[in-house]
């Protein structure tokens, strides 16, 4: 008892609340992640692996880049191709190949390893310097990061929002809707997949470009796990939407949510953190979290659909048999008819 009430006196409010700011700065960065794993996983209908390494890629290209003189604004565009390359690799392993997208995504992040090593000098590490070098955010300075870093979400949803309004993107999101639906309108389904691997996994190396800036260094092993985090990000974002919203959270909103996604994931990470729990079951929580988020709808779903389906089988049944009142001991019954 002593020791528990010993480490109860220990956690301040104030470590947690110091601790809020570089959560939230992290977040917007992944929540920008998820965005690219939201354009696979919901509009294309596809779990796509690529993310891992692509998200390696674009932070090992970018601080590659401004080590070597560039600006940051051209090394990050610089790593968002490399991540559109990245993405249509594993498009191509698809459609041209007939590789699944679950494997082709394996393939393309088994080999970014090495090319990623290459990038970074045969070297599992880089590290950069906010002193020496000009980086567009930085964990040295906490609240400008947060404000530029949701300054880039914000215009990047409003990009996707009206690129997926125009017909090409309206023609991806059909794909992910219904591939044989799409394929009768003229939609030319391989096209459309390729382009959406490409423009995911460059959406997510160019948040590994922020992620690298951030943090300072990029790491062989940064992007580990990423896909994951990216899926707590969007199912979370999501429950979160259709709570507060319905079927009135448009695609913009929806967008939105899956960005702050990425920030609540973080906040409890930085509860856990200030809980002084032990770092190494971060995983494992992060599998609890998405797994709980993603049994949620269905569970409601298989609920409503159970209900719907018991009362249309009793009024089937009472206008079968034309019953409009039950006998005596059976009035209870009657009741729970109605």
């Amino acid at each position: 008892m002593v020791g528990l009430a010993a480490y109860f006196s220990s956690l301040k409010l104030s470590g947690l609340l110091n601790r809020f700011p570089d959560g939230i700065s992290q977040g917007i960065i992944w929540g920008v992640m998820a965005l690219g794993v939201f354009i696979t996983f919901r509009l294309l209908n596809e779990a796509d692996l690529t993310v891992d390494g692509s998200f390696t890629t674009g932070g090992a290209v970018t601080i590659m880049l401004l080590l070597n003189g560039w600006s940051p604004a051209s090394a990050m565009a610089v790593a968002v191709i490399a991540g559109l390359l990245a993405g249509a690799v594993t498009g191509v392993l698809n459609v041209c190949l007939g590789i699944p997208v679950i494997l082709s995504g394996i393939l393309t992040q088994y080999a970014l390893y090495s090319i990623n090593l290459a990038i970074m000098g045969m070297k599992a590490n880089q590290a950069i310097s906010v002193d020496s070098y000009p980086l567009v955010l930085s964990s040295r300075f906490v609240s400008e990061a947060i404000g530029i870093g949701a300054v880039i979400a914000l215009i990047l949803i409003a990009i996707l929002y009206l690129y997926f309004g125009t017909e090409q993107g309206s023609a991806i999101r059909a794909t992910g809707c219904n591939q044989q639906m799409a394929k009768a309108n003229g939609i030319n389904i391989s096209v459309t997949k390729i382009i959406g691997l490409a423009l995911s996994n460059g959406i997510i190396a160019f948040s590994g470009g922020l992620m690298a800036q951030f943090q300072g260094f990029v790491d062989i092993n940064m992007g580990r796990g990423a896909i994951v985090i990216g899926l707590a990000a969007v199912i979370i974002g999501e429950v979160l939407g259709d709570a507060l919203f319905g079927k009135k959270m448009n695609f913009a909103v929806r967008l939105f949510f899956i960005t702050m996604g990425g920030v609540i994931y973080y906040l409890v990470v930085e509860v856990v953190l200030w809980m002084k729990l032990n770092t190494n079951y971060l995983k494992l929580l992060t599998a609890v979290i998405v797994a709980v988020f993603l049994a949620v709808p269905y569970l409601q779903g298989k609920r409503k659909a159970s209900f719907a389906k018991a009362k249309k089988r009793s009024a089937k049944e009472l206008s079968r048999n034309n019953i409009t009142r039950l006998p005596g001991k059976d009035k209870d019954m009657e009741r729970k008819c109605e």
